[in-house]
């Protein structure tokens, strides 16, 4: 298992373990906060709602609000919706491409079963990856 493999199977069971406790109900920034809170308390660096540039063109033309992000890796995109959308998909790629970051999890708290999507930066090759992540 590489380190990345092993970092998002941690942020999971965070994940986990904010749903099995709160159950749904709540509003998305409800489970960020717990979320946030518990992954700290697991002694991993987390920035909440963290500003990342968009440039296009290499001129910055806005930024985007990442939800968590974790070990300066991670994208965690938290939603409490009856179901994930094709938007909810798009808007996590984007920050992936965005912020050149290597993996995304997309979190919906708001069905009874907690639903996880994994995604993978594809967009530049030349970004970070674990040794063992070279898959291309």
């Amino acid at each position: 298992m590489t380190e990345m493999e092993e970092l998002t199977r941690r942020i999971i069971g965070c994940a986990f373990e904010v749903s099995n406790e709160l159950g749904i109900g709540f509003v998305e920034s409800i489970y960020e906060n717990s979320l946030r809170v518990l992954l700290e308390q697991q002694g991993m660096r987390v920035i909440q709602q963290a500003s990342l540039p968009v440039q296009f063109r290499g001129v910055p033309v806005g930024q985007f609000f990442i939800d968590l992000l974790v070990e300066d890796t991670v994208i965690l995109e938290l939603k409490a919706a009856k179901a994930i959308v094709p938007e909810h998909e798009m808007q996590i790629l984007n920050y992936l491409r965005a912020s050149m970051r290597p993996v995304g999890l997309l979190l919906n708290f708001g069905t009874p079963k907690l639903e996880i999507r994994r995604y993978e930066n594809r967009f530049d090759k030349n970004i970070h990856r674990d040794k063992g992540d070279e898959r291309d």
